[in-house]
């Protein structure tokens, strides 16, 4: 990533023509949000001069206290490819801060930060790789969208079965453009159904850039006349889309993770690590699954995790302990989807696995048979335990996790629970399609 100063920044709006720069930040519940000023205040936002009205944010702050500001972070700089080449428009990522200088609470962002200072405290440096999977919908006439695909293909097929091949290739040339190394592309197992997979970064670089990720992909699909969606299970009856989240730990430069004489070439300190994720894996879930849509994929039968389990090579395991060592040795925790906030997922993750790493925890069996095609005793007999079955079931051990509530902060763990119980009387009140077409002629 580049190292920019505050005359960095002043000299290449010039430079560029650049007319519009967005301050972007997130908010709790991973809505991306932004200010755009143009570039005659760029001076002004550098310095940390631009304000915004955090009343107007659900879970920011109350009315009679509304002043915040932003912090550019100027190293995140990038010009936006799919805007005009005359009259360019730029972005920067904030982070949230009161009037007194101090940085807000409530902020995601600085919650990963807060948890990542930790793991620096301890020596560590915290590299994260998402694997991001959306869909490609078409859109009616009122360009709204729709579920369906015009698409036949399915796991690693091309065109012309794959009509979202040309969208799925511009995004990856506008993401090179703005920094990221992409690694591989394909058409997933659904129709309509793809992934993009960006090459591995300090956790914080990681959270910024799958919010850029999925900006980008929305953005460039509604140029093309299609909507991409990161919901994570759109369609009854096929697979839905997950954020596998690969994760390792470094001290002094080495991957820690990896030992050449431990138990499958793995560290006492990756072992524990997967301990701690699996300890909070269910504390965790209303963060890295935070939809009620969200628990309709986790179920048997369509390659979502759904039983906690670790495995070095079983698929159908929460998580999976890639094959690649050295400094390639990595976690893979699959259960997180693409809806939720990465700031507040990957500070959970990092969280619940320093926890196991402190408390010298030690993780179950392996499990090396396919989960899936276990009996419910089976799974009884080896002790494996299942996700939350509802967003409302994640919420109640939310609360019961201490330590993942301490991670994020009152703040943030206050107003995530209060919005998300919100969604689940919300849901509980509405009448589905499912209802009218299950009851309308029966009863």
């Amino acid at each position: 990533m580049p190292k920019y100063t505050k005359e960095d920044i002043i000299n290449l709006v010039r430079d560029e023509d650049i007319k519009f720069i967005r301050l972007q930040f997130t908010d709790i519940f991973g809505q991306l949000k932004n200010v755009a000023i143009m570039a005659s205040q760029i001076e002004k936002a550098v310095n940390n001069q631009i304000m915004l009205d955090g009343s107007s944010i659900e879970g920011f702050v109350r009315i009679e206290e509304s002043d915040q500001y932003l912090y550019p972070d100027l190293d995140t700089f990038t010009i936006l490819p799919w805007r005009p080449q005359h009259g360019r428009v730029a972005r920067l990522i904030c982070d949230i801060y009161n009037p007194d200088g101090t940085p807000f609470v409530g902020d995601p962002r600085g919650a990963l930060k807060r948890v990542l200072k930790k793991a620096a405290d301890m020596g560590y440096t915290f590299n994260v790789g998402p694997e991001c999977e959306f869909f490609l919908f078409q859109t009616d006439d009122e360009g709204r969208p729709t579920t369906k695909t015009n698409d036949e293909a399915g796991y690693f097929d091309l065109g012309p079965l794959d009509h979202g091949e040309s969208t799925r290739r511009e995004a990856c040339l506008s993401l090179e453009t703005m920094g990221f190394e992409i690694e591989a592309s394909h058409h997933e197992v659904a129709a309509g159904q793809h992934e993009i997979d960006f090459k591995y970064a300090d956790a914080l670089t990681a959270a910024d850039n799958i919010m850029t990720f999925k900006l980008a992909v929305k953005t460039i699909a509604q140029k093309n006349g299609l909507h991409a969606t990161f919901m994570p299970k759109p369609i009854y009856g096929i697979s839905g889309s997950g954020m596998h989240t690969n994760m390792s730990l470094f001290k002094d430069g080495e991957n820690i993770f990896f030992d050449p004489n431990g138990e499958k070439k793995l560290s006492k300190e990756a072992y524990s690590f997967i301990a701690g994720i699996l300890h909070h894996v269910r504390g965790m879930a209303a963060i890295t699954n935070p939809l009620i849509n969200s628990y309709k994929r986790l179920v048997p039968g369509y390659e979502a995790p759904c039983y906690i389990s670790w495995s070095s090579s079983n698929r159908s395991a929460l998580i999976r302990i890639p094959s690649s060592r050295g400094k390639s040795t990595r976690v893979e925790l699959r259960s997180p989807d693409p809806a939720c906030n990465p700031y507040l997922t990957i500070a959970a993750c990092l969280a619940a696995g320093l926890d196991g790493i402190e408390k010298n925890m030690t993780p179950p069996a392996e499990i090396t048979d396919n989960i899936f095609e276990m009996s419910s005793e089976e799974r009884e007999e080896k002790n494996i335990g299942n996700l939350p079955g509802s967003l409302h079931e994640a919420i109640a051990e939310f609360e019961n996790d201490e330590v993942i509530k301490e991670a994020l902060g009152d703040h943030i763990v206050t107003q995530y629970i209060a919005g998300k119980n919100r969604e689940c009387e919300e849901y509980n009140t509405r009448v589905s399609s499912w209802e009218i077409e299950k009851y309308i002629f029966s009863y």
